[in-house]
């Protein structure tokens, strides 16, 4: 589902960010799911691919996930992963591999480590639409 704007709160970015720098200088990965339009938790996921230039989530993983989300009656809001030296653009390969045309893709830049760059990402058909977000 597209919303017209993604409002996430600070401490789910800082745990992003947190996340990707603790993985560098591989990239990181993991979802965030809540009730519709509503993040409400962050999961830190394995990247099966341990490379910094992509990423890859165990099915397992997100099955197990996904079970869980069931049972609370959430969604999967986002996935989101660490870019180690490059801009928060999604890659040929993200594209490529972007299996869930209703969720959001979340890019966390380290290419200035001290100023990382979120941005999110809708990821349909090849196309790159980018979605406004809201820090609160």
């Amino acid at each position: 589902m597209v919303v017209a704007l993604f409002r996430i709160e600070d401490h789910f970015v800082q745990e992003m960010v947190a996340h990707s720098r603790e993985e560098a200088p591989n990239e990181c990965c993991g979802i965030l799911a809540g009730p519709p339009g509503q993040v409400a938790a962050l999961y830190r996921t394995v990247n099966t691919s341990a490379s910094p230039v992509r990423y890859s989530i165990e099915p397992k993983e997100i099955l197990r996930i996904a079970q869980e989300l069931e049972e609370k009656d959430w969604e999967m809001l986002a996935f989101y992963h660490s870019h180690t030296h490059s801009h928060a653009y999604p890659s040929a390969t993200d594209i490529q591999l972007a299996f869930w045309p209703d969720s959001l893709y979340l890019i966390v830049s380290l290419a200035d480590p001290q100023q990382p760059v979120i941005r999110g990402f809708y990821l349909r058909d090849g196309q790159v639409a980018e979605e406004e977000m809201e820090i609160v």
